[in-house]
């Protein structure tokens, strides 16, 4: 079976289904293979999103703005992925971050209409598109309820755990100062004093301009449950 298939099994909204359904869907319904250079982009935030797209080879940089402010987080996913799914449906369907080929990537499109007709077509594609968004927003639920005494260093693990993707690597912020305590809800002095203390356990590394996290998961373990 031709690898690119092999991979979007491997996706979670194709986990469970054969080989022989793909290869029928494939040539039943319309999917597009798209070939990107590095640093093309592939959608830009705030942009309608209109089709399911899955990163079926090489990597993809995100970038997420925070309006208003001088902030943006970058990360970066391989392939097999699944872009921004949950933008598909609800009341906000536009891209909330701006996607960039990072090197040569391949992704795989499908119209959100098309794909409503494939999840129509067996069960298995239902229970996944169902799982996929109650996973995302359980996850902001729970983080939510999770932060108790609300320090900067849980805000800031709160922020990240609810806007990086799972899997991602490379997770930096880009900022101003000022913009990201104002994001914070805290004192530029008192930030300092956060990513120091956070810089010495080796969690993040910083300047005036970028916070890079190390250790992703030790910086999830600061928030109290």
């Amino acid at each position: 079976m031709n690898n690119k298939y092999q991979q979007l099994m491997q996706l979670p909204l194709f986990q469970g289904i054969s080989a022989d359904k793909i290869t029928a869907l494939v040539e039943k319904l319309p999917f597009h293979f798209l070939k990107f250079n590095g640093g093309e982009q592939i959608f830009t935030a705030g942009e309608p999103c209109t089709h399911v797209k899955f990163v079926v080879s090489g990597q993809v940089q995100l970038e997420t703005p925070f309006p208003n402010l001088k902030v943006s987080l970058h990360q970066t996913v391989s392939s097999p992925h699944v872009l921004a799914a949950d933008c598909l449906f609800g009341r906000e369907n536009n891209y909330p971050y701006t996607a960039v080929a990072n090197g040569s990537c391949g992704i795989l499109q499908l119209r959100k209409s098309d794909y409503i007709k494939m999840v129509c077509s067996d069960k298995v594609f239902l229970f996944n598109i169902l799982n996929y968004l109650s996973t995302g927003s359980q996850r902001g639920t729970s983080l939510v309820l999770a932060v108790k005494e609300g320090t900067v260093t849980e805000r800031l693990a709160m922020l990240l755990d609810l806007l990086v993707v799972n899997g991602a690597t490379d997770v930096l912020l880009r900022y101003k100062q000022k913009d990201l305590s104002t994001l914070l809800g805290t004192q530029r002095t008192t930030l300092i004093n956060t990513l120091n203390k956070l810089s010495d356990e080796g969690i993040v590394e910083y300047d005036s301009n970028e916070l890079r996290i190390l250790d992703y998961n030790g910086l999830l373990k600061e928030l109290t449950l």
